[in-house]
């Protein structure tokens, strides 16, 4: 069963930097796909980005070029660079993990396990 703890989350000003952590246990990591999603107060979920078991990422436009994702097969964490970021992006983040076949080179369209979340606010 796939367990996914965050970190990382924490107060930034407008045009700063932060790195999320989502360390994830309970399967062979190299087999699971990651994608990470953030809910802002009184708005739908959205996903972001996402890495697939073959390490393959997708980034939905309005991060692009600020976000980065990576995995490290090694460690079984998932990280996310954010540059750049803009008081709009406060909210609370997610990663999430599904299993897949090894290389694959598609994200997964469903999740079946979630980080606890953590907080991101962008103010000044």
């Amino acid at each position: 069963q796939l367990q996914l703890v965050q970190s990382g989350g924490d107060l930034v000003q407008p045009g700063g930097s932060l790195r999320l952590s989502c360390a994830v246990s309970g399967l062979t990591f190299a087999a699971v796909g990651v994608g990470w999603f953030r809910q802002a107060p009184g708005k739908a979920r959205e996903r972001i980005s996402c890495i697939s078991s073959g390490s393959k990422t997708n980034y939905e436009d309005s991060v692009k070029g600020r976000f980065v994702v990576t995995r490290d097969n090694a460690k079984d964490m998932v990280f996310l660079q954010m540059n750049n970021l803009k008081p709009e992006e406060t909210a609370v983040y997610y990663c999430a993990a599904q299993l897949q076949l090894l290389g694959s080179e598609t994200c997964p369209v469903r999740y079946t396990a979630w980080g606890q979340g953590t907080q991101v606010t962008v103010s000044s």
